[in-house]
């Protein structure tokens, strides 16, 4: 006899939905509700009490996973969690991987376990091949809920999926200090295992190019994402006498890096160099820092995620979604410079 993972698999479809039909509870496209049934008869399966009763034990909880749960940046997207979360009755679980894919896979395991309703993850790593795809395709698979991926998309993806303008936004940052009048315009790179990362560094190249820029090896700094290696790499760029005329930060830390350095040395940010970060920092607009950004509206992000996973709770046969946050370009003075 059947069971209903058997049922689901013949029918290409998850067991939630195949509970959905027995149970007639929940939207179930009229095509799949059809192949279901004809399954069903032409095997005469039989639901078992556990079965019938799937749908009805599904609990009210949302698993969040997130690899930096210290970002400032992360916690305005669960900021934008919580608030949709609280007004529909959903509670949140969180875990951190620390950008770690062995936490990631053992935290939606833990999850899993939990039985929770949908989870919303932001990857811990690049996931560039199949082969590391498929580890966390099958963790998610196992789950057998709705998913939906924030901010880090990545290749081979088939969820519905939330991201930033990441090519436009290392576009006009360097766009915007070309036409401040810098020429001698250099980067601290982000994690280049991440799209999101590529995506940014070939916004700049090609906005250097769309203005007959050269790009010295020099000032391209293979950085991470973090604070540290963003400091380290400026100091370096500071002792080496070679200082460009302007840099792209890759992200808010890698800005809280380099501007570290920067005061340190006793260079002027917006007269001895200038600079243009992806993504805002919130601690220099409270001290009043002329900082010039990239910047997204993070907390809608957030407000997105859980509305694209209710709508999936839903619908679980629409088509995938994707919805992109635009970038804006806030121009403070740090744009510029004296030189």
């Amino acid at each position: 006899m059947l069971t209903i993972h058997e049922v689901a698999e013949l029918a290409g479809v998850s067991k939630s939905t195949v509970s959905r039909v027995l149970n007639n509870n929940g939207y179930v496209n009229e095509e799949t509700r059809r192949r279901i049934e004809k399954i069903i008869q032409e095997h005469q399966y039989k639901p078992s009490a556990a079965a019938v009763s799937l749908s009805k034990q599904i609990g009210s909880t949302i698993g969040v996973v997130i690899p930096e749960i210290d970002n400032s940046f992360f916690g305005e997207v669960l900021k934008g969690i919580n608030e949709v979360a609280d007004q529909n009755g959903f509670s949140i679980i969180y875990c951190d991987t620390q950008n770690n894919g062995d936490k990631e896979l053992k935290a939606l395991s833990a999850l899993e376990q939990q039985r929770v309703r949908g989870v919303i993850i932001t990857p811990a790593m690049g996931y560039g091949d199949k082969a590391s795809v498929d580890k966390l395709k099958n963790a998610l698979a196992k789950l057998d809920v709705p998913v939906v991926i924030v901010d880090r998309d990545f290749d081979y993806s088939q969820w519905d999926t939330i991201y930033f303008q990441n090519y436009e936004s290392g576009y006009i940052a360097t766009e915007s200090m070309i036409k401040a009048g810098s020429t001698k315009i250099g980067i601290i790179q982000g994690d280049m295992q991440l799209k999101i990362a590529r995506e940014r560094f070939r916004g700049y190249q090609d906005a250097m190019a769309a203005n007959g820029l050269e790009i010295p090896e020099q000032y391209v700094l293979k950085g991470d994402f973090t604070i540290d290696t963003a400091y380290t790499l400026t100091k370096s760029m500071i002792d080496s006498k070679e200082l460009p005329e302007g840099m792209v930060t890759c992200n808010n830390r890698t800005s809280i890096g380099f501007i570290k350095a920067m005061i340190e040395s006793g260079i002027t940010i917006g007269s001895d160099i200038a600079v243009v970060g992806i993504d805002n920092v919130p601690m220099l607009d409270v001290l009043g820092f002329p900082f010039s950004c990239v910047s997204r509206d993070t907390i809608e992000m957030g407000r997105m995620s859980m509305k694209l996973l209710m709508e999936r709770m839903n619908k679980p046969d629409v088509q995938r979604s994707i919805w992109v946050a635009p970038c804006k370009l806030e121009l403070n003075g740090s744009e510029k410079t004296n030189r």
